[in-house]
């Protein structure tokens, strides 16, 4: 899948702008944001690139006197880990108990649950503070025989991490060619067995048997137009955790998921990303 890099020229450029473009940009399919010197760097999957929504945000960004100016570049399509790797993937240790590194990386200290990605892409590896928040929820709870769907899969490593935690059967699901590839490699270098994974949307729910636990790390505005399919795979009791998304949407999100017959169980967040657990009645 080919991405576009964005990069945006904010004046003037402080962390209110800067956060509030990164929100805004989330709401029309951005997935990953980095900061500049300028502004910020957002990439996109390029068949989601709209521009007439991208000059929308910008024309009524909420804050006065502030100027924005971007421009695009086409991200190659090819599997670059050697630069990622050697730029920006280092070894992540999460609470003691989770390490997640590639096969380039030596000496690395080991902890209760040892998982290696090789990732084709910037996105997956750990560093986000969204699977961050979901690989601590998957290492409070107990997964132990626990049907488990992954919903925009990535790189897999939480579908990993919960087979090491004895979750079975497992089902990974993404849009993204490149992400099932990287996924089916990750599998075999982590001796996962277990983890059903195929590319596809949503609609790819239709006529499969429900879930006791589904993992969905997606943007708000597709959490909001898919949440009834997923709730459409659970059983009473089953638990849904949503992330992808920041705090303030936690209040657009919420009222979708009651309407459904979800209920808030709790709600997490770190460095203003947020994960939602909820329980079907």
């Amino acid at each position: 899948m080919k991405y576009f890099k964005t990069q945006f020229k904010i004046i003037p450029n402080n962390e209110i702008n800067t956060d509030i473009l990164s929100a805004l940009l989330g709401e029309i399919d951005y997935e990953s944001f980095e900061i500049t010197d300028n502004g910020i760097n957002a990439y996109i999957q390029v068949p989601l690139y709209n521009e007439t929504k991208l000059l929308e945000v910008i024309n009524n960004f909420p804050q006065e006197n502030v100027n924005i100016s971007f421009a695009n570049e086409t991200m190659p399509d090819k599997d670059w880990n050697e630069e990622w790797e050697k730029n920006f993937f280092q070894p992540i240790v999460v609470d003691h108990q989770c390490t997640i590194y590639s096969t380039k990386h030596s000496d690395v200290a080991r902890t209760q649950y040892n998982i290696i990605i090789n990732p084709k892409l910037a996105f997956g590896t750990g560093t986000h503070q969204t699977t961050r928040l979901l690989i601590k929820e998957i290492l409070d709870h107990d997964l132990s025989k626990k049907s488990l769907l992954d919903m925009g899969c990535g790189t897999s490593v939480l579908a990993i991490l919960a087979s090491m935690k004895e979750a079975d059967p497992i089902t990974a699901i993404d849009i993204d060619e490149w992400c099932i590839e990287n996924s089916k490699e990750n599998f075999l270098l982590n001796g996962i067995h277990n983890i059903n994974v195929f590319q596809g949307d949503a609609s790819s729910l239709k006529g499969l048997e429900s879930f006791d636990l589904i993992i969905a790390n997606i943007n708000r505005n597709i959490l909001l137009r898919d949440m009834d399919m997923y709730v459409s795979v659970m059983h009473k009791n089953s638990i849904i955790w949503m992330s992808g998304f920041y705090t303030q949407d936690i209040n657009i999100l919420t009222p979708k998921a009651q309407e459904l017959g979800l209920t808030i169980i709790y709600q997490k967040s770190l460095e203003n990303w947020a994960v939602i657990k909820f329980i079907k009645n």
